[in-house]
């Protein structure tokens, strides 16, 4: 009996520190602004910040921390008809971006 317990316990380590050990493949994936999911392709803010910051040129991290960062890069490229719509929010009524 003592041996069959300590054998399973010995599995089950084995087992879990496989698990524990191996990459996180379950990670955002983007593609362009959108999220790649088992549904298909959405659109989400983590992706949309990604590639903001990719066309811009700023660090994504800058971008998702710090509002004003992201404002600037879309002063700098928000006419750009690929992150338009990502851009928006920082936009006033005559189309002009916010200062």
């Amino acid at each position: 009996m003592k041996k069959s317990v300590a054998f399973l316990t010995a599995i089950a380590a084995v087992t879990l520190s496989g698990v524990a050990t191996q990459p996180a493949s379950a990670g955002i994936r983007c593609q362009g602004p959108d999220q790649v999911s088992q549904y298909g392709l959405h659109r989400s803010p983590w992706c949309e910040d990604t590639y903001l910051a990719h066309i811009a040129g700023y660090s994504p991290r800058a971008i998702r921390q710090n509002p004003s960062i992201k404002q600037e890069a879309c002063e700098l490229v928000g006419h750009d008809i690929r992150v338009q719509d990502i851009c928006i929010g920082f936009r006033q009524e005559n189309g002009d971006f916010v200062r």
